[in-house]
């Protein structure tokens, strides 16, 4: 009898192992379930202001380093925005891989422009990017994007010369020779590296003002703002040059 009631036990309790996975299996799946389907309109872009798009950038930097991202449905946004878009900021980035701008600013699709190019300077292609971007989509800001622990300001720091990456470095090398600093100028000095880090965004906006006619006086006119930050790899904090 004690054989019979063991044995009746465990095809129950085999029999509700089942149930109780799909119970926890449809409670994951709930939480894992996208959120956001929709993506930006003409409307919602040009209510905001300039300043409404840093204070956004501010926030969604503060859920990436808390590790708590807004869900997407991003092949939903993808058919949802193939006809139109309307992003609202143009981001300069370094073409690093570390870097992954939409996440750092918990973005979705069609939300901002991204540039990349190593070392985020500017150049005719990327300035004309920026004019379109701005004066012709409507985006309410420029951010220049630099990074810590970046190869290509290293690379102009030493002077390295190599193939195209030389003529690329030539673009870096006036922030370097901008900062002032009485210590060891070499790639070595952490500190260096980041003032010169610091150096090239600053420097970046000023030959995004003295380049672009049409972008500096969407700045004057107060219809965007130019401004820069500093991403922080170590702890994914961006810090803010306006």
């Amino acid at each position: 009898m004690l054989t019979l009631v063991l044995a009746t036990s465990v095809l129950v309790a085999c029999n509700n192992q089942p149930e109780q996975k799909t119970t926890e299996t449809a409670v994951i799946e709930e939480k894992a379930k996208p959120l956001v389907q929709e993506v930006l309109t003409k409307e919602q872009r040009d209510a905001l202001s300039p300043d409404d798009v840093i204070q956004s950038f501010k926030e969604g930097n503060n859920r990436f380093i808390n590790n708590d991202l807004t869900a997407r449905d991003h092949s939903e946004q993808v058919r949802k925005s193939a006809l139109g878009q309307f992003p609202k900021a143009v981001v300069l980035s370094c073409l690093d891989s570390r870097v992954p701008v939409e996440d750092i600013f918990d973005r979705g699709i069609g939300d901002i422009f991204v540039g990349r190019v190593a070392g985020n300077f500017v150049n005719e292609d990327l300035l004309g990017s920026m004019e379109f971007g701005c004066k012709v989509a409507g985006a309410k800001l420029i951010l220049v994007l630099g990074h810590e622990y970046c190869g290509a300001v290293k690379a102009a720091i030493d002077d390295v010369k190599l193939g195209n990456i030389t003529a690329m470095l030539s673009k870096i090398r006036p922030a370097v020779d901008k900062v002032t600093y009485q210590g060891d100028r070499t790639s070595k000095n952490e500190e260096f590296v980041h003032k010169v880090c610091e150096s090239n965004v600053k420097h970046t906006i000023a030959q995004i003002r003295e380049n672009s006619p049409i972008l500096k006086e969407l700045e004057d006119n107060g219809q965007i703002k130019i401004v820069g930050g500093i991403y922080d790899m170590d702890s994914g904090v961006v810090t803010f040059i306006e």
